[in-house]
């Protein structure tokens, strides 16, 4: 007597949303076993899994790779929907650069000389840093600058400050409260201050990808550990915060998880799962 093939198990969501650095990644910048072993049981169980990342698509295409990944992934801070199977652009938002250069000029008259650096549009854009832009721990390729004309030469998605005295809390707010009506300012990591499009953030990227797979956000779970999750989170049905989550995504979240070293979403999904 033949017996049927066991039905795999329920999930609530039909999309889930992982932030990657702090998130899904752990500090060496490698996803655990037992995270990969969730994600794969809830696609298993018919959901899907989004990538939605302040880095732009060459800073995620490598990480994507490596993970087998072969979905859509928002990228850019919402800016730019991926598709990591077929290595493919899909839509890209680009930053004003008279807004920005504006913006920037207005920031400046009120703190001071900043340190800059941007991320160039497209597949193969360049990060290009200048003058004493400090760049993180995990190499990243990066390319040199010393003019800032060559800031403003080619298309960009977002514009990254730093201020010698300011706390990144600090500089984001002197940023929006003199130039938030020419730019967006969020905060995606220690040291990572960002000026982007007017309205742009993951929220924005997350529901296009939402939209071309067609789950709403009533279907969502999302996670994250920073300021520049918050808009994904009011998007989501459901936001779970990292244990390493920054305060202010702590104090909109549904709930908190362990740590991206603790395999914090593994810990929420295999609970979801039952």
């Amino acid at each position: 007597m033949s017996h049927p093939a066991p039905l795999a198990p329920a999930f609530p969501y039909k999309l889930v949303a992982t932030d990657l650095d702090g998130t899904l990644l752990r500090s060496d910048d490698t996803v655990s076993e037992r995270t990969r072993e969730a994600l794969t049981a809830v696609t298993a169980a018919g959901a899907a899994h989004i990538v939605v990342t302040g880095r732009a698509v060459p800073w995620t295409r490598h990480i994507l790779d490596d993970l087998g990944y072969d979905g859509l992934a928002v990228c850019g801070q919402g800016a730019q929907v991926y598709h990591a199977g077929e290595h493919r652009l899909l839509t890209s938002v680009t930053l004003d650069r008279q807004l920005a250069g504006l913006a920037l000029s207005k920031i400046e008259a009120e703190v001071g000389p900043l340190a800059l650096a941007a991320s160039r549009d497209g597949l193969d854009g360049d990060v290009i840093v200048g003058p004493g832009y400090r760049e993180g721990d995990g190499y990243l390729p990066s390319t040199p600058f010393t003019d800032v004309a060559e800031l403003w030469a080619a298309p960009l998605n977002k514009v990254y400050v730093q201020h010698p005295g300011l706390s990144d809390d600090q500089l984001v707010e002197v940023a929006r409260a003199v130039a938030g009506d020419l730019v967006g300012v969020t905060m995606a990591g220690e040291g990572i201050v960002e000026l982007l499009p007017l309205g742009l953030s993951k929220a924005t990227g997350l529901s296009l990808a939402a939209r071309r797979l067609g789950v709403k956000a009533a279907d969502t779970i999302a996670f994250g550990d920073m300021p520049n999750d918050i808009p994904m989170f009011g998007w989501a049905a459901h936001g779970v915060a990292m244990a390493n989550a920054h305060v202010e995504l702590k104090a909109v979240a549904n709930e908190v998880t362990a740590s991206n070293e603790d395999d914090g979403i593994a810990v929420v999904l295999e609970r979801l799962l039952g």
